[in-house]
């Protein structure tokens, strides 16, 4: 069975919103490296409705001259959980309808590898309560956002979490990687 391996970047106070805030920090390479390898392992591409409208018009014009990421992004398959989106627009996408965890369940046992996310707050919020997120990867940023959408909102279930690595960067991110303990 494959694992769901979810990559947020995210303030000091737990915002996951569209991350334009994080340009001022600039991409250290080791980052991308982090990155990298969580995508090298992954054999799918989960979205919520929301990213992947922000990620098709920025990512399906791009070439590995343009981002070493492109390939993934472009040629790795990409299921989306709408229930509103009627036609996917991307190449290799599936639109695999309205969020149903059984349904989750199945993409982790039917997708080669593991299942890389970004983004889709929404969509990570519900995994995440029904506990089928493997893996955190979170570049954490170090400015606080005040309001916005959170990776924990202050109704969700207290969990506990096993620290699997961590990393910090000359432009002040720190990476953490975590696993839900069940």
């Amino acid at each position: 069975m494959g694992a769901i391996h979810v990559h947020e970047f995210m303030s000091l106070d737990g915002v996951i919103d569209a991350p334009t805030w994080t340009f001022d920090y600039g991409f250290d390479p080791r980052m991308g490296e982090r990155i990298g390898a969580v995508t090298g392992r992954s054999g799918g591409i989960l979205l919520g409705r929301t990213t992947y409208e922000m990620f098709e018009p920025a990512w399906s014009v791009r070439t590995v001259e343009d981002d070493p990421g492109a390939p993934f992004f472009n040629d790795t398959t990409k299921y989306v959980v709408s229930g509103t989106l009627e036609q996917a627009t991307w190449r290799n996408s599936e639109i695999v309808g309205a969020y149903d965890p059984k349904r989750i369940d199945e993409l982790k046992a039917d997708v080669a590898g593991e299942i890389y996310v970004s983004g889709s707050g929404r969509l990570v919020r519900a995994m995440l309560a029904d506990g089928l997120v493997d893996e955190l990867h979170l570049f954490v940023y170090p400015l606080t956002r005040g309001g916005g959408p959170r990776l924990f909102p202050p109704d969700a279930a207290a969990s506990t979490m096993e620290l699997g690595a961590t990393e910090s960067y000359d432009n002040g991110v720190v990476y953490l990687n975590y696993r839900p303990q069940l």
